[in-house]
């Protein structure tokens, strides 16, 4: 007999094959789904929203910014098991691991703080005040920066060596999902409340462009391809998948996905997007030539829109909160073949 997982996402699945629903998507029985659920990695007593997550390789640990809870957990994914809960935060947000300090950056949206713990224990080691709404966090290992988004519009520049705030790059609302081309000076930034994209420049720290999105709204989640040159956005209103190009900012493609999303990651080995939903879903879909479609749709958890695709583990994890159904755990996704 099927498991119960199992049953629900061959019944959803063969659902979305009728007339009518989805049909974009393909039916397929769920031991051939392109992702498998592995494990469920309990969190513990966390409640409330759960926002973005990084990772230590090294040590293969999973941090995961528990906002309503106003903590971080630090889970151990080599042995499957909640290690700690930094507790004591202000509505975490964003994190990011920096290897060359071994040092956890911890965004929070309540006091706009950046919190710093070091080590294998986390223990703190001081903040950065950058004065309203902390967000996401970026790492830019090769330039020897961190990135982190807050405010009415800026990224903030930090010095992981000094650990200070070394220049702010300044855009027209605040920054949500955001993303560092590797091959260029360039970041590219989703500003929502100013119905566009940003492009930055980190070496000048001056906003160099926008892309205009007059059609679409609420762009969150952010995602770059760079062996295509692609910049790949999710919008909420309409919930749809934006492709652009890197040169110019051209609408290349677009492609129906589920709901209030906030993450979406690029599986480059399969030449896949995985598109996590708070709507209660994670859509699979698969690029050919300059256009996307849809393959999968699984069932998750209503408010599970946040997820972390981790390539060097071949894993997609994906942050469920807390419910009458589930408690707050990690979801270990494993991509097939």
């Amino acid at each position: 007999m099927l498991p119960r997982f199992a049953i629900i996402v061959t019944l959803f699945l063969a659902a979305e094959a009728l007339p009518g629903v989805g049909s974009n998507a393909v039916a397929q029985p769920a031991e051939t789904a392109p992702l498998q659920l592995e494990a469920k990695i309990p969190l513990g007593s966390v409640h409330g929203r759960i926002d973005h997550m990084a990772v230590d390789l090294k040590r293969q640990r999973l941090f995961v910014a528990e906002l309503g809870n106003a903590s971080v957990g630090v889970v151990d994914l080599a042995n499957r098991k909640l290690l700690q809960t930094i507790a004591g935060l202000k509505e975490p947000q964003g994190v990011g691991y920096e290897p060359s300090t071994d040092t956890l950056y911890v965004a929070n949206a309540g006091d706009g703080s950046v919190r710093l713990f070091e080590g294998t224990e986390y223990k703190p080691k001081g903040q950065i005040e950058l004065g309203s709404d902390a967000d996401n966090v970026r790492v830019d290992t090769a330039a020897n920066r961190i990135f982190i988004g807050y405010g009415s519009g800026a990224l903030a520049v930090i010095d992981p060596a000094a650990r200070s705030k070394v220049g702010d790059i300044p855009v027209k609302a605040h920054p949500e999902g955001f993303q560092i081309d590797p091959d260029t000076s360039q970041i590219f930034v989703n500003v929502p409340d100013a119905h566009g994209i940003a492009v930055v420049d980190r070496a000048s720290q001056k906003q160099t462009g926008k892309w205009p999105i007059p059609d679409h709204g609420a762009n969150f989640p952010m995602a770059l391809d760079p062996v295509r040159r692609q910049v790949l956005v999710i919008f909420r209103a309409p919930a749809e998948l934006g492709v652009f190009s890197i040169i110019g900012g051209k609408l290349i493609a677009t492609a129906e996905t589920c709901g209030d999303s906030d993450d979406l990651f690029i599986d480059a080995k399969r030449n896949r997007v995985y598109v996590s939903c708070g709507a209660g879903f994670l859509d699979v879909l698969e690029a050919k030539g300059t256009t996307y479609r849809r393959t999968a749709r699984i069932p998750t958890v209503s408010g599970a829109r946040t997820s972390f695709f981790v390539p060097e583990l071949d894993r997609l994890l994906v942050a469920v909160r807390t419910s009458t159904a589930e408690p707050a755990a990690i979801w270990v996704f494993r991509p097939i073949p």
